[in-house]
């Protein structure tokens, strides 16, 4: 690439997506855009070597968008019709679109130096950009998500669905905590999200491999600012405004998906 992605993390996960429709035929979730948005040849990828805990790690990327995408379904059947990806980096939703004919409209939201070079990514790699899908340039840290959102067309008085995959471990605590009361203050609205617990409740190689994950990010500029336990993250989500919230663990991805507690892809989960 002569003119590279500016956030090395997020280039990351879009080309584990797309080694799981590689290396996985996409069993647990299927982007048909996920290898064409890269602009990368398929067979490249197929024939890099696997680092250790790779599979883990590009699993727990496909598991996070399929819940996301099946949430985004569930939520279009009650009538919400707006859709707000929060970070979205290379994502592929708001030009897929599953929804379109049902009159959905994406909103995704990041930084405004990120969403330039997609839009000229996009354009080299010949993907288009349906009428559904708008960009819209906020930086978390500083800029209102409402007031950016509203200018670009989003409308706080009806129900909107937000995904927010990979962004919060990069964010600090206040602006957080000020996303999630936004997003609870938006009447029928949900949000599905990941998060960090902190490195101490890992153990062994696991936690060996996210310490090098940890020193990594932080190398490309992009360090981890927040972590938390469970039953923090719970009280914030409370606190905020939401009412009904479901915490998926190892346990309850597997009970998700209707897997045995062990999982089919042994200690990937």
């Amino acid at each position: 690439m002569t003119d590279k992605c500016p956030s090395v993390t997020a280039w990351r996960v879009a080309r584990h997506r797309a080694k799981h429709q590689l290396l996985e035929n996409g069993i647990v979730f299927s982007d048909p855009l996920a290898i064409p948005v890269l602009g990368e040849d398929a067979e490249f990828l197929k024939a890099e070597e696997e680092r250790p805990g790779e599979k883990n790690f590009r699993l727990f990327m496909a598991i996070r968008s399929r819940i996301a995408e099946d949430k985004l379904a569930t939520a279009v059947q009650r009538g919400v019709r707006q859709a707000i990806i929060m970070g979205g980096g290379v994502d592929t939703l708001g030009l897929r679109n599953p929804h379109k004919n049902s009159g959905l409209t994406v909103f995704e939201v990041d930084r405004p130096l990120m969403q330039n070079w997609k839009r000229r990514h996009l354009a080299r790699t010949g993907l288009k950009v349906p009428e559904s899908f708008t960009f819209v340039p906020v930086d978390f840290e500083r800029d209102s998500l409402s007031a950016c959102l509203m200018k670009a067309g989003f409308d706080s008085t009806k129900p909107a669905f937000f995904s927010w995959l990979g962004v919060v471990p990069y964010l600090t605590r206040e602006s957080i905590e000020n996303t999630l009361r936004f997003v609870a203050s938006i009447p029928g609205s949900e949000i599905v999200f990941d998060y960090g617990e902190p490195i101490e409740n890992y153990e062994g190689q696991h936690r060996r491999l996210m310490e090098e994950r940890g020193g990594f990010v932080a190398s490309v500029g992009e360090p981890w600012l927040s972590r938390f336990n469970p039953a923090e993250i719970h009280a914030i989500l409370l606190k905020a405004g939401f009412n009904n919230v479901t915490d998926y663990d190892r346990n309850g991805i597997s009970s998700y998906f209707g897997w045995p507690a062990k999982s089919p892809f042994g200690n990937s989960l």
